[in-house]
């Protein structure tokens, strides 16, 4: 029997959930299924045929569709702080690691919209969901905001009399919602392309 936790190397964010292995062929089936058809809809056995596996084997490495759910989610925080945290490691000024910030939200959920569908409605139908990744994901991606905008502060970039976590849930919820308008929209454009002018509206109130 396959084991369900993976040795390997975390991928980097554009690598997740786009590897050979049955589990990653797993994972990126169920987003799709998902995003078309709703995780309350979708069966395990349509997951298993997008996956090219018997019914079976998605129970090799989950306990079922919930278990798939929350991998999904989890997996894909992961691999996305740890990105972000690359991206930010050399760059110094404030200003620009609000930019960066931004746009990395922007441009990684911009490139999958059936992952941001999941990330930004599936996992939403349900208060346990909510409440149970607000514990820990949302939180450490708040807390690289929080810092960042600390950091800004502290170098008196950034005015002193705003509290670092109530401006990364604003920066979060902007963010948030300008995937969500563009996952809902019926046209097609680039999401990261807006990634500068968001900048500069958080910046307009930071500076």
């Amino acid at each position: 029997m396959a084991p369900r936790q993976s040795t390997a190397t975390a991928p980097t964010q554009s690598e997740a959930f786009r590897g050979t292995s049955k589990r990653d062929r797993i994972l990126r089936a169920a987003i799709d299924v998902f995003a078309k058809n709703g995780y309350f809809n979708a069966k395990v056995s349509e997951i298993a045929k997008a996956a090219g596996v018997a019914d079976g084997t998605i129970y090799l490495y989950f306990d079922g569709k919930e278990d798939v759910l929350i991998t999904i989610f989890r997996e894909h925080t992961r691999h996305y702080l740890q990105s972000l945290e690359r991206d930010l490691a050399n760059v110094r000024r404030p200003e620009e690691r609000i930019r960066v910030a931004i746009r990395h939200h922007l441009e990684t959920l911009g490139r999958d919209r059936a992952l941001a569908i999941v990330a930004q409605v599936e996992l939403r139908h349900s208060l346990k969901f909510m409440s149970l990744f607000s514990q820990q994901e949302v939180a450490d991606y708040l807390n690289i905001l929080r810092k960042v905008v600390e950091h800004g502060q502290k170098e008196g970039t950034f005015r002193r009399n705003l509290h670092p976590q109530l401006v990364a849930k604003a920066v979060f919820g902007i963010l948030d919602e300008m995937v969500t308008s563009w996952m809902l929209s019926e046209k097609e454009y680039d999401l990261a392309a807006q990634g500068e002018q968001v900048a500069d509206l958080v910046l307009t109130g930071l500076l």
